[in-house]
């Protein structure tokens, strides 16, 4: 007989049981992260692979592919570290490889699609949850003008939605049929209503 618990849809869960089913799972993916003959981070933009090779190996004693879609990295001679699909396709032009300390093959792989999350890197081994994935702040000084502005309308306007006061649109309206009231006095605004 199976756990009543495992089959109860996670949006069904009280917030203890979310929180031991989210330990349980973190606990998992960590471990099957951690067998995986290579370990790897990842940006919106980019995915960097840290492949560790034994100490004092040469450029030249490596075989690195590195395709669209595929990657390999072994010993020449020897079975592959690492070899299979990527899991999305990459910039082939802007990814590089590196050996660093004569220990460490180091991969960075520039991502086609930048507004996504990968679960693995390479199709065949184990996923991670990407809902989980809490991206680091970016701090307001480091967007383009455009974008600051963007952001800092949509934070007044939450912050005013919040405190029940109208948002930045609506403070533009009331602001435009004031002028246009005490342009026209002679109308009568009194029925007037701003959506």
């Amino acid at each position: 007989m199976s756990d009543p618990k495992s089959e109860k849809a996670y949006d069904d869960l009280t917030a203890e049981e979310r929180e031991v089913v989210d330990k349980e799972n973190r606990a998992r993916e960590e471990a099957e992260q951690a067998a995986l003959p290579y370990t790897w981070k990842q940006e919106l933009s980019d995915v960097s692979v840290y492949v560790p090779v034994p100490p004092g190996t040469r450029a030249r004693d490596l075989d690195v592919k590195i395709q669209k879609k595929r990657l390999s990295v072994g010993l020449k001679g020897k079975e592959k570290i690492m070899e299979g699909e990527l899991c999305q396709e990459i910039k082939l032009d802007e990814s590089t490889w590196t050996l660093e300390d004569q220990k460490t093959v180091y991969i960075f792989l520039d991502k086609v699609n930048q507004m996504q999350w990968w679960e693995n890197v390479l199709t065949h081994h184990p996923k991670i949850d990407v809902r989980k994935i809490e991206p680091p702040n970016s701090k307001l000084s480091d967007l383009d003008g455009e974008t600051r502005a963007m952001v800092e309308k949509m934070m007044f306007d939450n912050q005013q939605k919040q405190m029940g006061k109208p948002t930045s649109d609506e403070l533009k309206k009331q602001e435009a049929l004031k002028r246009f009231q005490a342009a026209h006095p002679e109308m009568d605004f009194s029925q007037a209503k701003i959506n």
